[in-house]
């Protein structure tokens, strides 16, 4: 299954904390009933290629309606088509490595 990595920034405002900018964008995606994991500088969502797109477009909108008039929209997606792939394999596969 795809994995998205997003994580939006915004710029010029009165505050250097955006964590309720962050809290806003997580409810996006928990309205879309995806799985994810919050990082300390990124959120990592896991689902269809098409509802990756969506849910992106969604917190990228998000953090502009709510008076922020910059961001920047950083967004990564890995997207395997050989084998299934979910976010607890991936670490799971790092971890078993560091042992």
């Amino acid at each position: 299954m795809p994995l998205l990595e997003i994580s939006i920034t915004p710029v010029g405002t009165d505050s250097t904390s955006f964590s309720s900018k962050v809290t806003d964008a997580v409810r996006k995606i928990e309205e879309k009933g995806l799985k994810y994991q919050l990082t300390p500088t990124a959120t990592v969502v896991e689902g269809e290629i098409d509802q990756l797109w969506e849910v992106a477009k969604d917190m990228h909108q998000e953090a502009l309606s709510n008076g922020t008039e910059r961001i920047v929209t950083n967004i990564s997606i890995d997207h395997r088509t050989d084998k299934e792939m979910d976010m607890e394999h991936q670490t799971d596969t790092v971890e078993q490595s560091l042992e």
